[in-house]
């Protein structure tokens, strides 16, 4: 601020013609003119201040940008840039100014899209994005997707365009690690999903040997009664083929018993048919529920899900459950029935486990549609129920409250993000009667 000027001093002698009064408002007008200066001259230098921290401001903000800014006139010459488009470029912005933004872009097409941003009479308030490719101090060429807003004047009027990019090398490598690494989990998830289930499976082979044990065993003892009586066809064949008497043939038919043989044999080839056919079903259904599921969802029977899935569970234990389940009419859910039989065979095994130590243990089952547009399924049984502190975490991966070497804590998880898979809800409860109870919610077909 300037230093403040003296006030003039009365004069020794009034003026002629000029009273003292009129020589005080003089002086009085004056001061307010001069007081009037000094406020003018303080508010002047408190907007320079303003103006010159609002510069500071927009400076520190352009240079602490990790987009790149450039400002253009009318005709594309380069009239501002920012640091992170000089340090891309490898020129100062002094040395920028002045240039066309057509001599950073690296080919052909950029400039194109440039040319027809900035020339366009309609460009939107909002800006248009376009992918462009500028030359970096190297000589390299780099992919900036950019965005072209146009600078209207106080006439209203365009009068240039301001770009702001952002180069996408990093986001494009880091999308290619994301979606790598998306990748490698949905693998992950998949071996973990079909190692759960060979687990699952490993508990049902003492079952089903015993059940595979039948079939076979009646095959077994049907061929060995076949090769006996191919036996004896081959000594009566043989008398025929030498021509014996009529004596020694009928004699022959009734030492080997031909026709309780040839009456024997249907019902002997039946029985075996039948043992094959009940052995390969078995073989069919473990390999259909070991095989890696697809993800191709089609209407199934939920009703035959349950079903099957409480014969299985059943033939692999030792000590017999009680299940009340009452197979009604078909209920078609849509999802994929190999992950479907896993989620069912889960919990039932889950319920199975929790009556191991109940005097008469049972199970309920029903299949319900009280949504509208859901299937749902409830197992519930008579064992001690869930503790409070476990509601919340029985569904976490690795939870389990079964000894070493009972269970892995994956069934339930897997289940559960199988059913959400599916659009569907998994959860648990205690039942008011006693025990826990289990409902699996899916949509209907």
């Amino acid at each position: 601020m300037s230093k403040p000027r003296s006030r003039t001093p009365l004069p020794a002698a009034p003026m002629e013609g000029v009273d003292e009064s009129t020589w005080l408002d003089v002086i009085h007008k004056m001061d307010e003119v001069y007081t009037r200066l000094i406020d003018d001259e303080v508010e002047l230098e408190k907007k320079n201040a303003e103006l010159e921290q609002s510069q500071q401001f927009i400076f520190s903000v352009l240079t602490s940008m990790s987009d790149v800014l450039v400002v253009c006139n009318v005709n594309g010459v380069i009239e501002q840039a920012n640091a992170a488009l000089c340090e891309l470029v490898g020129q100062p912005e002094e040395q920028l100014r002045g240039k066309l933004l057509y001599a950073l872009l690296s080919d052909a097409q950029s400039m194109e899209l440039a040319r027809a941003a900035m020339e366009n009479p309609g460009a939107p308030r909002s800006g248009e994005s376009m992918e462009l490719h500028l030359l970096d101090h190297q000589g390299n060429a780099v992919s900036v997707d950019a965005n072209c807003t146009p600078r209207i004047g106080s006439n209203g009027r365009r009068v240039g365009t301001v770009w702001v990019g952002r180069p996408t090398a990093e986001l494009k490598r880091a999308y290619h690690e994301m979606r790598a690494a998306h990748e490698a989990l949905k693998r992950t998830q998949q071996q973990l999903l079909h190692s759960e289930k060979m687990a699952s499976l490993g508990q049902l082979v003492a079952g089903v040997a015993h059940e595979l044990n039948n079939p076979i065993s009646f095959v077994l003892g049907n061929v060995h009664a076949l090769r006996k009586y191919c036996d004896r066809l081959q000594t009566y064949i043989g008398a025929l083929h030498a021509h014996a008497p009529e004596p020694v043939l009928q004699e022959l038919r009734k030492t080997l018993r031909i026709q309780h043989l040839l009456d024997d044999l249907p019902s002997l080839i039946e029985g075996t048919l039948e043992g094959a056919q009940r052995t390969a079903d078995i073989v069919h259904g473990l390999k259909r529920f070991s095989a890696r599921d697809s993800e191709e969802r089609t209407a199934v029977n939920l009703t035959d899900i349950i079903d099957r899935s409480i014969h299985w569970v059943r033939k692999g234990r030792s000590a017999p459950v009680d299940v009340d389940w009452q197979p009604g009419a078909p209920c078609m859910v849509m999802g994929n029935a190999g992950q479907l039989q896993q989620v069912m065979m889960n919990l039932l095994q889950n319920s199975f486990d929790a009556v191991d130590a109940v005097a008469s243990p049972r199970l309920w089952i029903t299949v319900a549609c009280e949504k509208p547009g859901m299937a749902c399924a409830s197992v519930r049984d008579n064992g001690p129920g869930i503790p409070p502190e476990h509601l919340l975490r029985v569904f976490d991966p690795f939870f389990t409250t079964k000894p070493v070497g009972k269970g892995t804590g994956l069934g339930l998880s897997i289940s559960y993000a199988i059913v959400e898979q599916h659009g569907g809800h998994l959860s648990a409860r205690n039942a008011e009667g006693g025990g826990a109870e289990f409902l699996l919610e899916l949509p209907l077909a």
